[in-house]
């Protein structure tokens, strides 16, 4: 509801612009648990090229391990989330912003709000001219 608050879709379908959504391991580690550094690190290659392949105007890292690995800064989500980095693959740069994991904020419903926040922050620079 929040993404179709600002226009956007995971459906390509509809007339809001389209979302692709992805992960930075293409499994889901056992016990649903954070991936490990080994296990992102051998996924980032592809993600790249995927990344590359999409050419993406904007990326939104939800949580801080794909923050992290994208940026190639340790701080935690609390920290990254809300700060706009320049993000280059190809040859082309686009804008990526680390944003709050929708997990997170099942557990932390208060913090729905900076994520609120987040989005409209990616909302003005999509619309910026």
């Amino acid at each position: 509801r929040m993404l179709g608050s600002i226009g956007l879709s995971r459906h390509s379908a509809e007339r809001a612009t389209s979302v692709f959504i992805t992960n930075t391991v293409f499994w889901r580690p056992p016990g649903n648990r954070t991936p490990t550094e080994a296990e992102t690190l051998l996924c980032l290659p592809f993600l790249r090229r995927m990344i590359e392949i999409l050419e993406p105007d904007f990326i939104v890292c939800l949580g801080a391990t794909p923050a992290q690995r994208l940026t190639g800064r340790s701080d935690g989500i609390l920290k990254l989330r809300g700060h706009w980095h320049d993000y280059s693959v190809g040859g082309r740069t686009c804008r990526l912003l680390p944003a709050l994991h929708p997990a997170y904020l099942l557990r932390q419903p208060n913090q729905k709000r900076l994520a609120w926040r987040d989005l409209l922050s990616l909302h003005q620079e999509m619309t910026r001219p």
